[in-house]
């Protein structure tokens, strides 16, 4: 069974790699929501560079009403300092890599815990990753819009590139788990 799960989770992988290359890196998904432009950048750059110096998300409000109460209108800001730069692009990339090799290990190897009745449908096999990728997508794709968030649009974007690209590794992990003869 080891040797099962590791073949279906490098597959995974496989996939995994290919999607991610083919959407972010020729079609460009993932910059067009995450590296838009703003007017005056290095003005902007260098405001931030001065005063946003510890990593963490910033959200800028605007100016409370006489009050004390938040405005009614106006947009409200977000930044991101995740404390690195980019001489980190490569280290950062074989993070990456590692979780792409974990996460359809780990989901090959949850299918294969499943029950015989599970794994000796290939579509089933495949709706449980299908539902992997919804749960990702509902929990953690979905409530990234809001105040200082996502657009909603770019959020429910995210969510379905999470239910696609877990579906495709579904399909590929389903055909190489199998039931267990001794069952």
């Amino acid at each position: 069974m080891v040797k099962m799960v590791l073949v279906a989770g490098l597959l995974g992988a496989v996939v995994l790699i290919v999607w991610t290359f083919v959407l972010n890196g020729i079609l460009g998904f993932q910059s067009s929501i995450d590296m838009n432009r703003v007017a005056a950048e290095s003005q902007v750059h260098e405001v931030l560079k001065d005063h946003v110096v510890e990593p963490g998300r910033y959200i800028f409000n605007p100016d409370p009403a006489v009050e004390g109460e938040p405005p009614g209108e106006g947009p409200v800001f977000s930044v991101l300092n995740g404390g690195v730069g980019h001489e980190s692009a490569g280290s950062l990339m074989l993070v990456g890599l590692v979780v792409f090799l974990l996460a359809p290990m780990i989901g090959a190897w949850m299918l294969a815990q499943t029950s015989s009745r599970v794994r000796s449908s290939y579509v089933r096999k495949v709706m449980f990753f299908v539902a992997l990728g919804l749960l990702l997508a509902v929990f953690s794709d979905v409530p990234r819009f809001g105040i200082g968030g996502y657009p909603l649009n770019d959020a429910l974007a995210l969510a379905a590139n999470d239910l696609v690209m877990w579906t495709l590794v579904g399909l590929v992990v389903a055909w190489r788990i199998r039931p267990l003869e001794r069952e």
